[in-house]
């Protein structure tokens, strides 16, 4: 039986502030909890599960004899889901550590001006893993990365993609690699050479980037439009560059 403590302390991280004090974040669902127990990024602290979702772990997981489990009811979950549908295991995760020097050479890395919307960073976070990019740098005031709703959108990619939180306007001048701005002003993303290395740097959703940080960048380039629509959602527009 869960305790009162214990299902207030679920609910605390909730707010950034008590992830932040604790080093930790949830993680909800078979899909998502079962892939980043399996990436090991992330050190387990604790796993509520039902009896099916035991079942399901045991079949699908090595090694889970030493994994911190505590088997609950399915109206236990409920109490400490913040899902419209508890489905079989919530799991705490330890936040990772900051990754010290990487190396940002032969390879695109996502730089994100203040982006606001949890599932448009999760979203962001799913485009980068599918295609092989490692790094997303953020702006102080983008979305938490430890946010529920950016973990359960990135579908597990917070697994394989190191975020990283830099103050943009004293990091990018310190960067010596392309820097390359989507913007409506830009030149036509049908006309820019092929971009193997360097950063692709993309907007608030309402304001798209900042003066300060359009400033530091190389180039800019636009999607060309076909129809009337006045702009494209942060995450498809990335997608489509």
């Amino acid at each position: 039986m869960l305790s009162k403590s214990t299902i207030k302390f679920i609910h605390s991280l909730q707010l950034k502030k008590n992830r932040d004090r604790e080093k930790m974040f949830i993680a909800e669902g078979p899909k998502l909890v079962l892939e980043l127990l399996q990436e090991k990024r992330f050190s387990c602290n604790q796993v509520f599960i039902t009896q099916s979702g035991h079942e399901e772990l045991m079949t699908t997981l090595e090694n889970s004899k030493n994994l911190p489990l505590e088997i609950i009811e399915d109206f236990e979950l409920e109490k400490i889901s913040t899902l419209k549908r508890p489905n079989k295991m919530l799991a705490i995760f330890n936040q990772s550590s900051r990754m010290a020097n990487p190396d940002f050479s032969n390879k695109i890395t996502l730089v994100l001006d203040d982006i606001q919307d949890p599932g448009n960073l999760g979203t962001l976070i799913r485009i980068a893993d599918w295609y092989n990019i490692k790094y997303i740098i953020c702006s102080e005031h983008t979305a938490d990365v430890y946010n529920s709703k950016v973990v359960q959108s990135s579908m597990a990619s917070i697994g394989r993609v190191e975020v990283i939180y830099e103050n943009l306007q004293n990091w990018l001048p310190k960067m010596k690699l392309p820097k390359l701005a989507a913007s409506l002003d830009g030149a036509s993303l049908n006309d820019f050479p092929a971009f193997k290395e360097g950063f692709l740097v993309i907007g608030n959703e309402g304001n798209g980037l900042s003066d300060e940080v359009m400033a530091l960048c190389d180039k800019r380039i636009f999607i060309p439009r076909l129809g009337k629509a006045e702009s494209l959602n942060a995450a498809v527009a990335t997608g489509i560059i």
